[in-house]
């Protein structure tokens, strides 16, 4: 998700006629061609491990930050690695940029799981997160928290449920199994997902939003989308029969979205709309990144 949303502020402020600002990229950048790409857009590139250096007084400064580092993957095998990147690190991230406006992202896995029928969890349900990759992220909410409340750092937290881009995501996990004839479980019935232009736009506009109070939002879509259902439309669109494995379970991890909504207004890409264009990129045989989302962890060991 950072390179499409760096790419994208390059883009707004070119369009702003802020051509002068800056957008930077920071990151290890192991990837070669990744750096090519974000250097080809003008976005300036900065490799730096942030969790070997023990000071980061050599990062560029700047007004805005977009705080988007997180260890999820291997999280329950590693829980101190977890814990140190997703909140300690934040903690230095925080001081080093203590006026600046920081949106920092974070997850709807500090949620608890509940029914479908609630039309999931807003931004006023108490966090009851499970497992280390959870209770961690929440960690890092709290961190940026005591910035606000100690040094008046503005800040926006964003709790983001499964931004989709056609490379991965979890419409690349269903749509890819109903293709490929594997059996789809329905333990977790319901799911939210969220189109990733969309997403980066809202993660850019709730830096407007940040103050000391800290803003919190729920950042998916607007529909709670039944798995079973997506499996079968994707079925329809590859002209394929559906196997559908496991009983439902009464709860899912699900976030309701309308203070995004109402803030920053409708995503332009509707949840079919995805489904189609994730069959036809699936159907065309175009590039997945092969990074699963597990979406259907009920665990919170990841």
């Amino acid at each position: 998700m950072g390179p499409t949303l760096a790419v994208l502020a390059r883009i707004a402020l070119d369009a702003a006629g802020r051509e002068s600002d800056t957008v930077y990229a920071v990151s290890r950048f192991g990837d070669a061609d990744l750096r090519s790409r974000l250097t080809e857009s003008r976005v300036e590139v900065v490799p730096f491990d942030l969790v070997a250096a023990d000071e980061l007084t050599s990062l560029p400064d700047a007004d805005n930050v977009v705080f988007m580092v997180g260890a999820k993957f291997g999280a329950a095998s590693s829980p101190s690695w977890a814990w140190a990147v997703n909140a300690a690190l934040p903690d230095r991230v925080a001081r080093r940029y203590p006026h600046s406006a920081i949106s920092a992202l974070s997850t709807g896995n500090v949620y608890p799981f509940v029914s479908p029928a609630t039309g999931g969890c807003t931004e006023d349900v108490v966090p009851s997160p499970l497992g280390e990759y959870a209770q961690s992220c929440l960690g890092r909410e709290r961190v940026f928290e005591f910035a606000a409340q100690e040094r008046d750092t503005p800040v926006s937290l964003v709790r983001l449920n499964y931004a989709v881009d056609l490379r991965y995501g979890v419409l690349a996990d269903i749509g890819t199994a109903v293709f490929a004839d594997v059996p789809v479980s329905v333990s977790t019935a319901s799911v939210n997902v969220v189109w990733q232009g969309y997403a980066n736009e809202v993660v850019l506009r709730t830096l407007t939003r940040a103050t000391p109070d800290v803003f919190t939002v729920n950042l998916t879509g607007p529909e709670t989308l039944s798995v079973e259902a997506v499996a079968r439309r994707f079925g329809d669109l590859f002209g394929r029969n559906v196997e559908i494995a496991d009983e439902p379970q009464p709860t899912a991890l699900l976030s309701d979205s309308r203070r995004c909504m109402a803030t920053f207004g409708y995503p332009e890409v509707a949840a079919d709309t995805l489904i189609e264009w994730q069959a036809n990129w699936i159907r065309e045989g175009l590039p997945l990144n092969a990074k699963p989302t597990k979406w259907a962890v009920r665990d919170g060991k990841f």
